[in-house]
């Protein structure tokens, strides 16, 4: 289990340089992770986790293999996009289809890119795109409550239930705030999900600003940021230029790029885990002689549910968990060691997984 972020933005405000970076990190990803297959506007790339890398020299693993995510070249916004104008529906199913949306927004001032609003404000950028999928979601809104009324009438409880939550959404909506914001119970997630909502995702901003301001941003950035923190999403700073440098450099130049611009580690990274924590995600692992893997999985999910992301059987026939913390494997230096210093648990059906456990499943036959 991974996640797929669809990459949004204006034209020329560095989401194609931004992409480009992600597709050549996966390409150079290739040799050594399987996976790491890349379509026209689709970029793969490994989660970076140095725990893994310390587990696997611990259990002498053969092979390492991380957890993924997807990033999803979203092309066609422009204004009218929810009213089909550019390759607005197939930018609108395109986003339908994705987890999150990161919104790359240009704060950075260049005379020789132009902007196609004719100025640099991210802000408005931001409400450009918000607005467009605004008003494909209340579109789609408005064609369901007539159908919903019906049914309501005719007792259809279910139908009386979804179309509260509609309604409730069409007046955030026509307020001009994102559905996201839409008022609604912890047992009405699931119904509120099947609305397929484009705003209702949840939102990265990503500052794309100059390589002199990759470490400490800009007042452009800065806005963003107080924006993310007023609503409760997720931001970024990234220098898109910067990352498509970097790489297209070895380990080596990379890291004496990194310091030259007074960063510990590229922007990409930073990325993903906002992304992450933007979901509710985090990582447990498996390690052996064979391969030293992570799996990506909820936050709150339980051993069983785990233990499905390995394979569906894993999950309909789990008996128990061999759970060692990550600081108590590396501790002991490894599973044996674990297991003699008392350590190792066996965990059942009610365990709710912890960010790095180490994990072996038995199931039944």
């Amino acid at each position: 289990m991974g996640f797929k972020c669809g990459i949004v933005g204006l034209p020329n405000v560095g989401k194609s340089t931004l992409f480009n970076a992600l597709t050549r990190t996966a390409a150079a990803q290739a040799a050594n992770y399987p996976f790491c297959t890349i379509e026209p506007n689709v970029g793969e790339v490994a989660v970076p986790e140095p725990r893994l890398n310390a587990l696997a020299g611990i259990a002498q693993s053969k092979e390492v293999i991380p957890a993924r995510m997807n990033f999803v070249d979203i092309a066609g916004l422009v204004r009218g996009a929810s009213r089909g104008e550019g390759l607005g529906n197939q930018f609108l199913a395109t986003i339908r289809e994705c987890d999150a949306i990161a919104y790359v927004l240009r704060c950075f001032e260049n005379d020789d890119i132009t902007h196609v609003e004719g100025r640099v404000d991210p802000i408005a950028d931001l409400e450009t795109v918000e607005t467009e999928l605004m008003l494909a979601d209340l579109e789609s809104l408005e064609k369901r409550v007539v159908n919903l009324e019906k049914k309501a009438r005719s007792g259809d409880k279910d139908a009386r239930a979804t179309l509260d939550l509609v309604l409730r959404a069409k007046v955030l909506l026509e307020d001009g705030r994102p559905a996201r914001h839409t008022a609604r119970a912890d047992d009405e997630e699931k119904a509120f999900r099947m609305l397929q909502l484009l705003t209702a995702k949840p939102v990265l901003y990503v500052c794309n600003v100059d390589e002199a301001d990759a470490a400490s941003g800009n007042a452009h950035s800065a806005r963003v940021q107080a924006r993310a923190a007023a609503e409760g999403a997720q931001a970024v700073v990234i220098c898109a230029q910067m990352e498509a440098d970097l790489a297209a450099l070895d380990d080596a130049e990379q890291a004496e790029y990194l310091a030259a611009a007074g960063l510990d580690e590229p922007g990409l990274n930073r990325m993903i885990r906002a992304g992450y924590d933007l979901l509710g995600l985090q990582t447990y692992f498996t390690a052996g002689p064979k391969e030293a893997r992570a799996w990506t999985i909820q936050r709150g999910w339980k051993a069983p549910q785990a233990a499905g992301v390995i394979h569906t059987d894993f999950e309909a026939k789990f008996i128990r968990a061999e759970t060692i913390a990550y600081d108590d494997y590396v501790r002991h230096k490894g599973e044996q060691g674990a297991k003699e210093a008392g350590r190792m648990r066996l965990e059942g059906k009610d365990y709710v997984v912890q960010d790095g456990d180490v994990m072996h499943f038995r199931f039944g036959g």
